[in-house]
């Protein structure tokens, strides 16, 4: 049997063990369904849900809630709406009812059983789009992990697949031998996947910690610009660095650390980390998947929380977005890098803009402010750094490959005692410079001198 063949078959036992529970796909039509508490966030929340449907290519034909206290125990709506759900899917000829809010294995069981359709949950939706979209050999693994994870507790018999032994013989004394159900043998194989899988992301974390030690040991300060998803992060990116990062309007168009270098005003460098968006009630087990992300956070000399004030919920953004810093990225009373917030897309907000919030009001978009926001930057990350001309002896040139690298420090000319150069340097940098024989001095570079 093929190697192609065996984990077709595969692939199928999981679904039978899941019967109608499985992805979305492009090919499928929604209704969305979600619950009513008495909050404002939750319709936002809905409307979050049909963008998430879309990012997943999946049309929305009708969005129904039921207002109510809390979540039926069974059918997490109620039984009088869950026939409503049924004659609703049978007239638009819906192929998939998904849900705001995950929902347990329980309640997606008897769902599945009375609408004879297949109920897909908020986790298991973002999980998809992670699917689709992640492109590193970590990001893939991670989101795999995540799934396998949300699978276990879900995972079940299905027809008669429980009583079916692997030793042959069903019942009796002495006949069960070393044999499991298939059940048994579907969650092994799950279980040897997720040790697989965690081994990999182990050596993974190992090579991300050399590459962000080799980072930190750079001279060039570093910016990590986080927000919520869709608040505009990719397009300030490109605006700053004349870059051309993937931009779409849709949550989660980047899953991927991308790390440019440009100079946020002339003579100052700065590498700007673009990050993956967060999103309110990210499934935990996803949160790995955002290793770089928050790696890029920690180490970062400054932080641009990028929020997009044009949407009626940006302040519910905010407080999502640092409610996962304070309990994700950082530990409790650990310092964190200084953060800058930019009320991004102020073109498309409504009439004059206001906010009691920080920050300066740009759009990445159009450009406007967004001088000024580079000007703010440089000022947060070089007010220490002044301006100084010395001599370098020649046997200490090896000090200035980091500065020189940097876009800091360039030699303007050669003397007997060593190299004039002119440089940017914090009051620390300077004394190491000092300690290898650097000496202030006056001179006058001419431009036929510059090297």
């Amino acid at each position: 049997m093929s190697d192609e063949t065996t984990l077709h078959r595969e692939e199928l036992l999981v679904e039978d063990r899941l019967g109608l529970r499985a992805r979305v796909t492009g090919t499928e039509r929604a209704i969305l369904v979600g619950i009513l508490y008495g909050r404002e966030e939750e319709e936002e929340s809905l409307r979050e849900l049909e963008l998430l449907a879309d990012t997943a290519g999946i049309p929305t034909l009708a969005v129904m809630v039921q207002k109510r206290p809390k979540p039926h125990p069974a059918t997490f709506i109620g039984r009088g709406k869950v026939e409503e759900l049924k004659l609703a899917m049978g007239e638009l000829e819906a192929d998939v009812v998904i849900f705001n809010e995950e929902l347990r294995p329980a309640q997606a069981r008897n769902l599945e059983k009375a609408l004879n359709r297949k109920v897909v949950d908020r986790t298991q939706l973002i999980m998809d789009i992670f699917a689709q979209r992640a492109t590193t050999k970590e990001a893939k693994l991670q989101v795999e992990l995540a799934q396998l994870h949300y699978l276990l507790p879900r995972l079940r018999g299905w027809g008669t697949s429980l009583s079916r032994s692997g030793g042959g013989a069903v019942g009796g004394v002495g006949t069960r031998g070393p044999g499991e159900t298939q059940l048994e043998l579907d969650r092994n194989k799950i279980y040897l996947r997720i040790h697989t899988l965690e081994g990999r992301l182990k050596k993974a974390a190992k090579e991300r910690a050399v590459r962000s030690h080799m980072r930190t040991q750079s001279l060039i300060p570093e910016i990590a610009l986080i927000g919520y998803t869709n608040s505009g992060k990719s397009t300030l990116l490109n605006r700053l660095c004349s870059s051309d990062v993937f931009v779409e309007d849709k949550l989660f168009a980047t899953l991927d650390t991308r790390v440019r270098r440009t100079e946020i005003v002339p003579g100052r460098s700065v590498l700007i980390a673009d990050t993956v968006g967060f999103i309110q009630d990210l499934p935990h087990d996803l949160v790995p998947a955002f290793a770089a992300t928050l790696e890029a956070a920690k180490t970062a000399d400054l932080l641009i929380h990028v929020v997009d004030v044009s949407k009626p919920s940006w302040e519910a953004d905010v407080r999502s977005v640092m409610g996962t810093l304070e309990s994700e990225v950082f530990q409790e009373g650990e310092d964190h890098p200084p953060i800058l917030t930019v009320l991004n897309k102020i073109d498309n907000c409504e009439g004059s803009f206001s906010t009691s919030i920080e920050g300066i009001a740009i759009s990445a978009a159009s450009g406007a402010h967004v001088g000024e926001l580079q000007e703010l930057v440089a000022e947060r990350l070089f007010a220490k750094s002044v301006d100084r001309a010395f001599t370098m002896p020649h046997q200490a040139l090896y000090a200035l490959h980091p500065f020189v690298a940097a876009g800091r420090a360039r030699i303007v000319g050669y003397v007997e005692a060593g190299a004039n150069v002119e440089a940017t340097l914090s009051e620390d940098e300077w004394h190491a410079l000092q300690s290898v024989g650097a000496e202030l001095s006056a001179f006058v570079a001419s431009p036929d001198e510059a090297l």
